[in-house]
This record gives structure tokens, sequence and C-alpha cells, in this order.
């Protein structure tokens, strides 16, 4: 397979997976807004999505619908779903070859979705959460059609190298935004709803419901998010499936590239595998997360020197 579409297909997956966490995320948090207002903020989502200077952001900060609109249509924002789907449409274009018809259709129909002038009316004057729904539906037609779709192939697999790397930095980011709220003091008190809607964003509630039957622990809810193998958004959970995926394009051809870059995604899984809650609180939540973040950033880097030809 070409660089240039092995590139193209991981920034398409890259970009939809990010779509689908910000679009999550904004969801649970205006219904949280809604339902404890006063103690209620949108820092979290600013920080991690937003690139916003802190008076700019402090401005939007009071009125929820001017941040939702900020994250899913602001041209000038590099990560409103505006742009993340527009992005993803112009990979999928240079590469209609090597994507399913079906799935070309799917992302084409979701950008003139985005481009609706009525949906910007919608998120000023209806129910955002709503508008929220039908466009992460739009998100899980196109997993769906990828999924059932695709030739499993080169192209499906550096798609999901980009989807599970992505989702893998996606999750790590907002546990580490929701606990520097804590000072990462997992003794320290907090409501049950913070947990709740932290879960919720990820996906992730019904499944703490049936394991843990203690409430929720800010110890638990590590352990769900960091370690559960079969919590699909894990951070554990997406670097198995990036192991996975990447072990398939091994061949004759880069063989210093694979070794290199399957040696560094071994060794990050290494160390979720053999870490617990005790271990990663004695070494620093924080220290550990943003560890996290940058050997993925390391990942993709050296993924993007060997196989896509840039560094």
């Amino acid at each position: 397979m070409l660089s240039r579409v092995a590139d193209s297909l991981y920034w398409m997956a890259r970009y939809m997976e990010r779509t689908d966490s910000i679009l999550r995320m904004l969801k649970i948090n205006y219904a949280s807004s809604q339902d404890n207002s006063e103690d209620f903020s949108w820092q979290p989502v600013l920080r991690i999505f937003g690139h916003l200077e802190q008076a700019e952001a402090a401005e939007l900060e009071p009125n929820g619908r001017k941040i939702i609109q900020y994250m899913v249509l602001d041209r000038e924002n590099p990560n409103s779903v505006f742009t993340m789907i527009r992005k993803a449409r112009e990979n999928a274009r240079g590469v209609q070859d090597n994507i399913t018809t079906e799935l070309w259709r799917c992302l084409n129909e979701f950008y003139h979705v985005v481009h609706e002038e009525r949906l910007t009316y919608l998120l000023q004057h209806e129910d955002p959460i709503t508008v929220l729904d039908a466009l992460i539906k739009e998100c899980m037609l196109y997993f769906g059609v990828s999924d059932n779709t695709m030739f499993r192939g080169e192209g499906l697999c550096f798609m999901n190298v980009g989807k599970y790397m992505e989702r893998a930095i996606q999750t790590s980011d907002i546990l580490d935004v929701k606990l520097s709220n804590l000072a990462y003091d997992l003794d320290k008190p907090a409501d049950t709803t913070y947990w709740k809607y932290l879960l919720m964003s990820i996906s992730g509630y019904s499944l703490y419901l049936k394991r843990y039957r203690s409430g929720f622990e800010a110890r638990n809810i590590i352990d769900q998010v960091l370690f559960n193998v079969d919590f699909p958004r894990s951070v554990l959970y997406s670097l198995n499936q990036l192991q996975r995926y990447f072990k398939r394009l091994q061949s004759d051809q880069n063989t210093e590239g694979f070794s290199k870059v399957d040696f560094m995604i071994g060794k990050l899984r290494s160390k979720l595998q053999y870490s617990d809650v005790q271990s990663v609180s004695q070494t620093g939540l924080h220290h550990y997360l943003n560890s996290i973040g940058t050997d993925i950033s390391s990942i993709g880097t050296t993924l993007n020197h060997y196989y896509f030809a840039y560094s």
C-alpha cells in the first residue's frame, strides 16, 4: 500500500474517533450543566478540545449553548466537529479506490449534515442533546459501515491503528482532566454525579454498575478506565487492539520500522498490563497519565516516519 494512502486512512479514522469523543463529552456535559448548574464547569471540555486563550474560555464558560456551537460548528477551531468531518472527508476523497462506496457515502452525508444552516438554528433554539444525539448516530453509522464493509486488509489495519491510538489518547486525557479537579487525591470526596458523568462521557457507566457494587470510588473508576480489558474504551483495551492490528502490517519490506513501532507499542502495553491503581497512585497519577500521552505521541511520530514518509 502506498504511504500516502495509508496516511489518509489512518488520519481519517483518527478524526472520526475524535469527533465521536467530542460529541459524547458535549452531550454528557450539557446534561450535567442542567442537573447541577452551580458546581458545573465547562473547563474540562475546553481544556481537552478547545484552542482558546484563558480570557476567551472564561467568556464562553457561562453559556453552554455557545460552547456547544464553538465545539461543533466553529470553522476556526481545529478540533470542532465541523473541522474534523471536513478533514476526514478530504482524506477519504483522496483514497476512494481504497474504501468502500458505502463508507464514502456515509462520510459524505455526515459532511453535508454539519454544513446545513439549519444545524446552527437547532443548536441555538432547540434541545442541544437531541441535536448531539443525531450527530452521534452519524458517528455510529460510520463505525458500523466501516466495520461491516471494509476489506480485511492493510487499509482496515491502518484505520484501526489510528482509531485505537486516538481512543487511548482521549480516554487518558479525559481521566487526567477529571482527576486534576480533585488535585489527584483519591481520598478526596466527590459527588456521585461527578463520576457518573465521567463514565457516561466514555460510555462506561453501565459496565461500572455491573462490575463494582460498592458505589462510585475514584480507585474503581481508574481501574476501569485504565486497566479493564473488557471495557472497549479503556486505555489497555485500546493498546491491545492497537498492537493486534499493527502486527497484521508486518512484512519483509519494512522490518526496521515494524520492529521499532512494535517494540514501542509492546512496551507501553506492558506498562499498563503490569500496573494497578495502587502502584500508579504511588508513582503519581498525573505523571503516569502524562507519560501515557507522551508514549503514544512517540509511537505516532515513529509510525509517521517509517510508514507515512514524514517525521
